[in-house]
C-alpha cells in the first residue's frame, strides 16, 4: 500500500476502535506500530499484523516478517481476500531472550461462508525489534481460506 493510502487508512480509522480489538482506538494501539514504532512484544506485533491485514497494509506486513521467511509481496486486499472478523490471542510465551510465540484464532468470511484460522506462531526480536518467522496449525477447526497462500494474516505468501 503506498503511504499515501497508508495515511488515508489513518485518517479514517485514527479515531476508531483498533481492527485487533483490543479495545483501544486505532491511534493508541497498533496505528504508532503501523507508523515504524517498534512493538513491545510478539503479541502486540501479532494484533499488529492482524491490523495491517484488515486495513490492507502491505508494506507493514513485509517489514515485520523475518527476512528468512520473508515472501516477495503479500496481497492482503486480493480477490480472495477474507473478510476479518475478530482476533483473539490465546497466549503469548516468552520461550528464549529474543523468541516468543503467541498463538491465535483469526475469525474470517470468504464469500457467505465464516471460517476460523488456528495458529501458534514463532517469533524472534533482532536488534530491538520483534519480526514474525513461521506458524504450526494445531488441530483443524476448519479448511484453511481460500487463497491462504496469499492471505492469512501471519503466514501470508508461505
Amino acid at each position: 500500500m503506498a503511504n499515501s493510502a497508508h495515511k488515508s487508512v489513518m485518517k479514517q480509522t485514527s479515531k476508531s476502535a483498533c481492527p485487533c480489538g483490543s479495545a483501544l482506538r486505532y491511534a493508541e494501539c497498533c496505528g504508532p506500530l503501523h507508523d515504524g514504532a517498534a512493538a513491545p512484544d510478539a503479541a502486540a506485533l501479532m494484533r499488529s499484523r492482524y491490523s495491517a491485514y484488515v486495513l490492507a497494509i502491505e508494506a507493514y506486513l513485509l517489514s515485520t516478517w523475518h527476512p528468512s521467511t520473508r515472501p516477495t509481496q503479500v496481497d492482503p486486499d486480493g480477490a480472495l481476500a477474507p473478510q476479518w472478523l475478530g482476533l483473539q490471542v490465546r497466549r503469548h510465551v516468552t520461550t528464549g531472550p529474543e523468541t516468543a510465540i503467541v498463538e491465535f484464532v483469526a475469525r474470517y468470511r470468504v464469500g457467505s461462508r465464516a471460517q476460523r484460522l488456528h495458529e501458534v506462531s514463532h517469533f524472534v526480536q533482532q536488534a530491538g525489534r520483534w519480526y514474525y518467522v513461521d506458524g504450526e496449525f494445531p488441530a483443524a477447526t476448519s479448511e484453511s481460506p481460500p487463497g491462504r497462500a496469499a492471505n492469512s494474516p501471519a503466514t501470508n505468501g508461505k
